[in-house]
Order: C-alpha cells, then sequence, then structure tokens
C-alpha cells in the first residue's frame, strides 16, 4: 500500500482508534505453492495491550493449509470511503472540469504472525473475549468447554490469534490539497449526504 507523507497516521493513537469502531475486515493469506492467495472476511478483536488481533473460522475453512505452510499473514481493514469528483478537486485557478477525481478512504494493515489455537480451553477464551466485544451488555451465556450451549460447537472451529509484528496505516483525505479546495470537498460532503459521506468529512476536518 502505498503511503504518502501526507495520507500517513499521525501517531499510534489515531489508527489504533479507527481500529476499535472497525472490526470487520480481510484476513490475506499467503497461497499454496502456485496458488493465488486466500483472503477471509472476518469479524475480529484488535487488543493494542497484548499486540494481537483474534478471531476464530470454522474448521472446514480452506485457508488451514495455506496458514499453516506460512503464518505471515496481512489483516486488512478498509472503510469511511467515499468518491471523490474531479470538480470539487479542481485547484482555483483551474476550470471544474479539469479537476481530477480519486477516493478517499481510511486503511489499515496489520501485518501478523498467526498461531493457531485448538486447546479447548484456549479456544473459550478466545471466543469469551469476541463475545465481550461485540455482546458488552452481555446475553449469551459463557463459552466453557463441554458445557451447554456451547461447549459442544468448539469443534467446528480454530481459533486464531494474530500476533502484530508492523502496521501500515493510511488517512487518504486531500492532505495535499489546499485550504480552499478541503473546504470546497467538505461542503460538497455535506450536501451530497450519501453513504459514508458524513465519515469522510469528519476525518477532512479533523485531520486539517
Amino acid at each position: 500500500m502505498l503511503i504518502h507523507p501526507w495520507d500517513a497516521a499521525r501517531d499510534d493513537a489515531e489508527w489504533q482508534q479507527w481500529l476499535a469502531r472497525h472490526d470487520f475486515g480481510q484476513l490475506a493469506v499467503n497461497g499454496l505453492d502456485g496458488e493465488p492467495p486466500c483472503v477471509q472476511p472476518l469479524h475480529f478483536v484488535y487488543d493494542p495491550r497484548r499486540g494481537e488481533a483474534v478471531t476464530h473460522p470454522a474448521r472446514p475453512n480452506p485457508l488451514w493449509p495455506a496458514l499453516e505452510a506460512n503464518p505471515r499473514v496481512v489483516l486488512s481493514v478498509v472503510d469511511d470511503y467515499v468518491f471523490v469528483p474531479g470538480p470539487w478537486q479542481a485547484a482555483a485557478e483551474d476550470r471544474p472540469e479539469h479537476g481530477v477525481p480519486t477516493s478517499f478512504y481510511t486503511a489499515v494493515q496489520l501485518r501478523c504472525t498467526a498461531h493457531v489455537v485448538d486447546d479447548p480451553a484456549a479456544k473459550a477464551e478466545l471466543l469469551n473475549r469476541q463475545v465481550g466485544h461485540f455482546q458488552p451488555a452481555g446475553g449469551s451465556a459463557p463459552v466453557t468447554p463441554g458445557e451447554a450451549p456451547y461447549g459442544r460447537l468448539l469443534s467446528g472451529i480454530r481459533g486464531l490469534r494474530l500476533e502484530v509484528t508492523d502496521v501500515r496505516a493510511k488517512f487518504k483525505y486531500g492532505g495535499k490539497r489546499p485550504e480552499q479546495v478541503r473546504s470546497r470537498i467538505a461542503d460538497r460532503l455535506a450536501l451530497r449526504a450519501g453513504p459514508g459521506d458524513s465519515a469522510a468529512r469528519a476525518h477532512l476536518a479533523r485531520r486539517a
């Protein structure tokens, strides 16, 4: 992923706070020899204190042989994306139709070493961490090996601890554009009010 200086995260807190609110991504696993990469969409929980993300694909998932052959993976998360029409980006001295269209988005890529979790007690602990994140108000029984209602289901999944070894974070929101152009884009996003426009406008204002 290309990251220009004006699009880079300002510090770890910026991407960590964003990732805390975005917990669905794609896990990219190197394919076996001659095969393309395996890409699995999934929910996950990122824990900055432990420096890891956790998740639990199903046991029949075809990614396991490739993952066991090479545990180096990338967890990719992209959101708050919008299309920016060319006229919105035109410089003040240029004709609007000469503006260059682009995309605004946030992307965080966690480069990780994957650790497969098959021990029932360890899987239960991993699942309880995820349930605590996604259902903080409760409503589900704890996962306990051998006990109803979820213990018998543990054999159908394999846990994954993704040990984060590097992070690539990008906030692409017109960082190199003049203030006049950024202000125009913000106004147009407010008027359009389409999917993602409010979040993109907030990033544009925050990073001005």
